[in-house]
């Protein structure tokens, strides 16, 4: 008999955690990261990819990090998000076409990424996305998380267009308020600028 897995939104998946430590590392260094987690009453020495954590330990952890960084706890989500764009797009690269761009991947984010990480792991409860064509350069985002992290989202977003090289075509603008469960994001796309 197989037992069957509920998603749980009070834990998280060990990559996250594996990221926000090399995010933290890369903009400052290890010994700022075990601080961090000192000063959060995280007691988990090392984190592990393929396990779960609390969640409220990822958010204790971020709160330090706002506070030691002097940003907003979204603005730090939000440069976090960004930072990690490389590392997603290479764990995923089997479930994106090569010829997608900035554009194409917001629209196939939830089926193709999304979707291939609750089918990999089912334990995993990636946030919703439901990507609307308003226009032919226009997409709305809608972000649905019990977590509330849309400031990852949105970074992710530019990271995307960094890592594409269109952050001079894309333009993100966050149309909720940041701690929603259900956040909108207005992308704009300037195709006529040469590529």
């Amino acid at each position: 008999m197989t037992e069957k897995v509920i998603a749980d939104h009070t834990l998280m998946h060990g990559s996250i955690f594996v990221l926000l430590k090399r995010f933290v590392e890369g903009t400052h260094d290890y010994s700022t990261w075990v601080g961090l987690l000192e000063k959060a009453g995280v007691e988990t020495p090392s984190y592990q990819m393929q396990e779960m954590y609390p969640t409220d330990d990822l958010f204790a952890i971020v709160l330090q990090a706002s506070e030691l960084m002097d940003v907003s706890v979204y603005d730090l989500m939000e440069q976090f998000g960004e930072f990690m764009v490389p590392d997603l797009l290479m764990v995923y690269k089997k479930y994106i076409d090569p010829d997608w761009r900035t554009y194409q991947m917001l629209l196939n984010t939830e089926e193709a990424m999304h979707g291939a990480v609750r089918r990999e792991d089912p334990r995993t409860t990636p946030p919703i996305l439901v990507v609307t064509k308003q226009e032919h350069n226009r997409l709305i985002v809608d972000y649905y998380s019990k977590r509330r992290m849309s400031g990852v989202a949105v970074g992710i977003i530019r990271g995307i267009a960094r890592y594409y090289g269109e952050s001079d075509l894309v333009k993100v603008t966050r149309l909720s308020k940041p701690d929603d469960e259900r956040v909108q994001i207005l992308v704009d796309f300037d195709f006529s600028k040469p590529q």
